[in-house]
């Protein structure tokens, strides 16, 4: 009964821990500043729990970023289970959900780059993202390097790529969408299929 009550205590810590350092990410305006200790008196637990569980700030953030993706990556599954839409419509549905995600995140993609998780290509979503993208691009006609095609598109939506347009150029999320569409048209040729064009939501 001990070990059952410990493995639940440790679970809240851990959750506890994911949401505090969540919202200190979303609400900062220089996400890097957040530190160990501010997550930690946020979360209501002791710095060294932190180290235990995660083992450093990056890892930390690693977690986080994996939590906030769970739902997406989930919805994402289902609606390629359905396999309701076209290939390429496919391929634009998952570059557009990782875009958003991307701009309603860049604080934390910041916050991951500053603790020296700047390359995405080691990211565990990354290699998901990936093979979910080339394996739509395989469908699409005309298409005859999936898999360097699938990371050409990702890395038009790199996050600090996406920052630099939101936040320095002061881009809409609405037009970055439709320069992503667009951009995508020019890859896989401009040929409309029924119902293409920028998913709303």
């Amino acid at each position: 009964m001990a070990q059952h009550t410990e493995r639940a205590d440790a679970l809240r810590n851990r959750e506890a821990v994911l949401a505090a350092a969540d919202a200190l990410f979303a609400a900062s305006s220089s996400p890097q500043s957040v530190s160990m200790d501010d997550i930690a008196a946020a979360a209501g637990v002791g710095k060294g729990t932190l180290f235990r569980r995660f083992g450093d700030r990056a890892g930390l953030i690693a977690a986080v970023i994996a939590s906030r993706l769970e739902p997406l990556r989930q919805t994402v599954r289902e609606a390629q289970d359905a396999a309701a839409s076209s290939p390429r419509q496919r391929v634009l549905d998952l570059l557009d959900a990782s875009l958003r995600f991307k701009i309603e995140n860049r604080n934390l993609m910041s916050a991951a780059e500053h603790a020296g998780l700047s390359s995405p290509y080691q990211a565990e979503h990354y290699g998901w993202w990936h093979e979910a993208l080339r394996a739509a691009l395989v469908q699409v006609p005309g298409v005859h390097a999936p898999d360097f095609t699938a990371h050409a598109l990702l890395a038009a939506i790199r996050a600090d790529l996406v920052a630099h347009l939101i936040d320095d150029q002061e881009m809409t999320p609405e037009a970055l969408r439709a320069s992503l569409a667009a951009h995508i048209d020019n890859v896989l040729g401009t040929r409309k299929e029924a119902g293409s064009g920028v998913p709303g939501g």
